[in-house]
């Protein structure tokens, strides 16, 4: 979803983490976001409130009882304003205040007067997050509907290793989406496959086909970001582990349909944008092939056909498939969409340099099952899949209606 015009206020606080906000509002500001940031006294220790001013084009607010910035913008305006609040870094002292409702300084002052969603992103020591107050405490903040985001493990400033690193940026920037989106698939559990097969002829040369993943990475983020619980199974592929979403990366075919078939069951929507590979060699050598030893003749035996094996059990799910095709794009599109009983299937033209593998962009067209299609504009993979997504809502909304 686009985060243009959102309001996002964010509150920093006295961690070494602190000069990764400075990248946060970077990412914000530059996304169109407008974000005001109210930081803590320790917070500016670390970084000076003239670099987030510089940042957002905003003043920054730090002091309760400062008349001047009172006069002309209160606490509570800045609590009203927010479309969502986040506070990142998190201290285990701020999560402290946040859940026993203390309001000692300007920031814990604005968290008690914010109605828009907030965000907690602790930053921290490792031993420090483990501490079972600590624990507690951002265990209430859960209970009282405040989402914790992190925190990663890794490499901590002290110098050890664990679990306390501030997300990443963009990690965090997933759930402003989510927290800010209508949340239509909001208990809703939606699979999603993605990326390519790989069917090994030896232990190094294999058939598999340029699928990068990014449609399939794309809708699972875009059902994710509705509020979607999702699954993502995935071929190969260099696109690293989405935020919030459970991964399982699988190499063959029939990985992907005993992974797929596995999950199937618990979904209420399936959305298969894999391009599964339809051939495996016969036999698969367990050594590697010496090319003057090699055949030129490949015994070849076809895969299973996933999706019609769940269009034949698919009940009041909604069910979604991909045809990437060559030719007679529509009408190969409806055949395959009536033979896997789908809901729709999204076709494209592979021939086209802007919607075939390996781009960022697609050009597609929705059959549905009555007949109706929609055409759209060349389109990012990411705005495909919101498309996508959203009438995957809708069916949903209409198949829960009694």
């Amino acid at each position: 979803m686009s985060l243009k015009g959102r309001r996002i206020l964010l509150g920093i606080t006295g961690s070494i983490a602190a000069f990764k906000a400075a990248e946060l509002v970077r990412m914000l500001t530059g996304a169109g976001c407008e974000v005001r940031v109210v930081i803590t006294a320790a917070g500016a220790r670390f970084v000076g409130p003239l670099t987030f001013a510089a940042l957002t084009n905003n003043p920054v607010s730090q002091d309760l009882f400062s008349p001047d910035q009172e006069s002309r913008f209160s606490h509570l305006d800045l609590a009203q304003w927010a479309d969502v609040a986040v506070v990142a870094p998190a201290t285990a002292n701020t999560i402290g205040k946040i859940a026993a409702g203390i309001a000692d300084d300007l920031l814990s002052t604005v968290l008690l007067a914010v109605t828009s969603p907030v965000l907690v992103c602790p930053a921290m020591n490792q031993a420090m997050f483990k501490n079972p107050m600590v624990q507690a405490n951002l265990k209430r903040l859960k209970e009282f509907g405040v989402e914790v985001v992190g925190p990663a493990r890794g490499d901590l400033a002290c110098g050890e290793e664990g679990e306390g690193r501030l997300s990443d940026p963009g990690e965090i920037i997933a759930h402003i989406e989510r927290a800010l989106s209508p949340g239509l698939l909001k208990g809703f559990r939606v699979l999603v496959s993605a990326g390519p097969t790989r069917e090994f002829l030896d232990p190094v040369r294999f058939i598999s086909n340029p699928s990068t993943g990014k449609m399939g990475f794309a809708l699972a983020r875009a059902a994710w970001t509705l509020g979607a619980e999702v699954s993502l199974v995935t071929g190969p592929s260099f696109l690293g582990d989405l935020p919030g979403v459970s991964m399982v990366r699988i190499t063959s075919a029939r990985g992907m349909k005993r992974e797929v078939e596995g999950l199937f069951e618990d979904a209420h929507a399936v959305i298969m944008a894999s391009a599964v590979s339809d051939f495996r060699p016969l036999e698969a050598n367990t050594g590697k092939v010496k090319k003057e030893d090699a055949s030129l003749t490949l015994d070849l035996a076809r895969n299973p056909d996933i999706l019609a094996s769940l269009g034949q059990k698919k009940g009041e799910r909604v069910l979604v498939g991909f045809a990437a095709e060559s030719e007679d794009l529509r009408e190969n599109a409806r055949k395959k969409l009536k033979a896997k009983n789908l809901d729709f299937i999204v076709a494209n033209d592979i021939t086209n340099p802007q919607a075939g593998f390996e781009t960022d962009t697609n050009l597609v067209t929705i059959l549905y099952r009555d007949g109706q299609t929609e055409e759209f504009p060349l389109m990012s993979k990411h705005e495909v899949a919101q498309k996508v997504v959203a009438r995957v809502a809708r069916l949903l909304e209409e198949k829960s209606k009694p």
